[in-house]
């Protein structure tokens, strides 16, 4: 689910439609959550999709560590990639504002956390060398991101949440203490879908 203080646009045709905020969401906010709308999907099922089906389905979803895909219900399907993205995922199922996002800005994430099934060409952008996102680039950013997510949960309690209650039964001691500074962050890597462990286990 999408923080309440956004809005889908159309952006122009070469990009398509955008999240962007209607309202100021500061550092540290639960800006998306998974929630019980949000649709799970196993590889054999889609896989077994009509191709044109496939397609689209498989360009909407992300998929988690265990390599289920992940349709989400609201705009937050619609959200873009950025190499600098105003969103930062972490280990428990919600991503947070990597930074203050204003009125009128876009809500973007690095679709690099997202275990793509294939490279994903981006347009280019400054002060990066990236030119596309890899389906293991979880493997190689995961420093800087879990630098980003640590960041951006000292503000958690310092800020409005109003997606906090959708946060998994699951997390919600770990996310508590780590926002009393009585706990650590866990890494994003935790996130990472290893499809070579799956062929191996398979074998």
């Amino acid at each position: 689910m999408m923080h309440p203080h956004t809005e889908l646009r159309f952006i122009n045709d070469a990009i398509g439609y955008g999240v962007f905020a209607t309202k100021f969401i500061p550092q540290g906010t639960i800006t998306w959550i998974l929630d019980d709308l949000d649709q799970k999907f196993d590889e054999a099922y889609v896989m077994s999709l009509d191709p044109l089906l496939r397609e689209h389905l498989i360009k909407y979803c992300f998929r988690d560590e265990q390599g289920i895909y992940i349709l989400c219900w609201d705009i937050a399907r619609y959200v873009n990639h950025s190499f600098s993205p105003s969103l930062i995922a972490t280990p428990y199922k919600f991503e947070l504002a990597a930074r203050d996002i204003y009125p009128g800005d876009e809500i973007t994430d690095d679709y690099g956390y997202f275990n793509l099934d294939k490279p994903f060409h981006c347009f280019p952008e400054p002060e990066t060398t990236r030119t596309k996102v890899m389906p293991d680039d979880i493997l190689h950013y995961y420093p800087e991101w879990d630098r980003k997510a640590a960041e951006a949960m000292q503000y958690f309690s310092q800020v409005e949440q109003p997606l906090h209650t959708f946060i998994h039964p699951d997390y919600l001691d770990k996310v508590k203490a780590i926002a009393q500074g009585k706990d650590k962050m866990d890494s994003i890597l935790s996130c990472y879908y290893d499809r070579s462990g799956k062929l191996k286990a398979a074998s």
